[in-house]
Order: C-alpha cells, then structure tokens, then sequence
C-alpha cells in the first residue's frame, strides 16, 4: 500500500518536470514566431513608406522586448516548477 502512494508521488513528480520542460520550450518558440512576425511586419513597412523607417524600427525593438520580456518571464517560472 505504501509503495504503491509512493510510486504514485514519483509518477506524479516526472509529469510535472515534462510539463514544466514543454513549457519552457512551448515559451521560447511562441517568442521566436513572434519576433519574426514583427520584423516581418516592420520590414514590409518600411519597404512601402522609407520614410518612416526609423519610427517603425524604434516600435519593433519595444514590441520584441515585451514579448522577450514576456517569454523570459514564463521561462523562468517554467524552470522555477522544475526546481521546486
């Protein structure tokens, strides 16, 4: 009986640290895509109206912050759920 709650518990604490795994990996993609599709944007704009390239460009390293930001964030709590 106890060892049966125990492997339980071990069972239970290997899903957890894949989760947390796919999660880490699942942040640091969606953050790739997203920067790509920014300067993807960016670029096209800036290819219709040179003009205004430097207004775009300034916009585009803010909006690829905030997702860095935003996927350091989900990645450290990710790993943080690995540790703890």
């Amino acid at each position: 009986m106890v060892l049966a709650v125990i492997l339980q518990a071990v069972a239970g604490a290997a899903f957890g640290k894949v989760g947390a795994a796919l999660g880490a990996a699942v942040a640091a993609i969606a953050a790739a895509i997203g920067i790509g599709k920014i300067g993807s944007s960016t670029m096209e704009g800036i290819a219709r109206q040179p003009e205004s390239a430097g207004n775009m460009r300034t916009s585009m390293i803010i909006a690829a912050g905030m997702i860095e930001g935003a996927a350091l964030f989900a990645i450290i709590v990710c790993f943080l759920t690995l540790i703890l």
